[in-house]
């Protein structure tokens, strides 16, 4: 059973999002990283670039394959975690204290189509 954390919201595509007012972190769930297996790799968008919800903001690869990671909210990134560069690793060992990006929200309706930790659970277990 993956590790899924209450008080985030989670998309279809496994990325998981903590809101802090207007910003939002994002990264890969705890679910993503197990099917992903040993993470060696992790591409990050550059800081300002405006994206839309659905857009690749990102590539994971892994010993096993190579995943597009799809921002889950519209919005410009405004930072993104540089320590995966140097070891990406660390969203093995605790996907959910390693962010990949954060990102300013530019449309927080789109909050509301993604899933809660219970309706996420239900979601990974169909």
């Amino acid at each position: 059973m993956s590790k899924i954390v209450e008080g985030l919201l989670y998309s279809e595509d496994h990325e998981w999002i903590k809101v802090e007012g207007n910003e939002a972190y994002i990264g890969v769930t705890d679910h993503a990283q197990h099917q992903l297996g040993e993470i060696v790799y992790v591409e990050l968008p550059a800081v300002d670039d405006e994206l839309n919800a659905g857009d690749v903001f990102g590539v994971i690869e892994s010993v096993k394959a190579a995943s597009d990671s799809y921002l889950p909210v519209s919005g410009k990134i405004v930072a993104v975690n540089e320590d995966l560069e140097d070891n990406p690793g660390l969203v093995n060992e605790d996907p959910y204290a390693n962010w990949v990006v954060k990102v300013e929200l530019s449309d927080s309706s789109e909050l509301d189509k993604l899933m809660d930790a219970k309706q996420y659970e239900e979601f990974c277990n169909e």
